[in-house]
């Protein structure tokens, strides 16, 4: 009995190869040359660095960050085409108020187009010059680490609420009564002052 090895044909072959991309080992140049898109969620706590930057409230796990991300390959006449990544990520954080001292939840959200380049000098020189991100093209990229460094960028510089829920006094002075009546009139000291001579 002869046996044979059968052989797919290629369009069988290329329609069973996965086109999935994988956001931690990102093919950048073939998600931008499809014009593909990503997204998804994150657990709050495998992005690391952000979770240490925050003021967790006990047993409270970091919240998820949510992500979309978009390739695009734009022809340039005379030049090699533009590589681009338009991202958006958003997630809320909780901090801790400069001023009361409390925690508080803040919501961070990014919207960056990032162009990848041959190499570190060019994108240097571009990057100077654009109010676009400019980054060298890697062999892979970890899209969670960029999305990471974006929001952490996003960070507000002094974080603090819009209205203290409960403002701390001033160091070495007495809490402002709260009713009114119990404020001391501003002249009472002078009047005991007269009343005595």
């Amino acid at each position: 009995m002869d046996m044979q090895t059968i052989v797919p044909s290629r369009a069988y072959t290329d329609a069973m190869k996965p086109r999935g991309h994988d956001p931690c080992r990102l093919d950048v140049a073939a998600l931008c040359a499809e014009g593909g898109e990503l997204s998804g969620a994150w657990p709050g706590q495998t992005l690391s660095r952000l979770a240490d930057s925050q003021a967790l409230p006990q047993d409270s796990p970091p919240l998820a960050v949510d992500w979309q991300v978009r390739g695009e390959r734009r022809a340039v006449t005379g030049g090699d085409p533009e590589l681009w990544l338009h991202l958006e990520a958003s997630t809320s954080v909780w901090l801790e108020c400069q001023r009361c001292l409390q925690p508080f939840q803040q919501l961070l959200a990014v919207q960056r187009r990032v162009r990848f380049v041959r190499d570190e000098a060019q994108a240097e020189v571009l990057d100077a010059e654009s109010e676009d991100d400019v980054l060298s093209l890697p062999r892979w990229l970890d899209l969670r680490e960029l999305i990471e460094d974006e929001l952490l960028l996003s960070l507000p510089l002094i974080p603090r609420h819009e209205q203290c829920p409960m403002p701390l006094p001033l160091p070495g002075t007495d809490p402002v009564p709260q009713d009114e009546d119990e404020r001391p009139h501003p002249f009472a000291v002078l009047q005991g002052i007269k009343t005595r001579r």
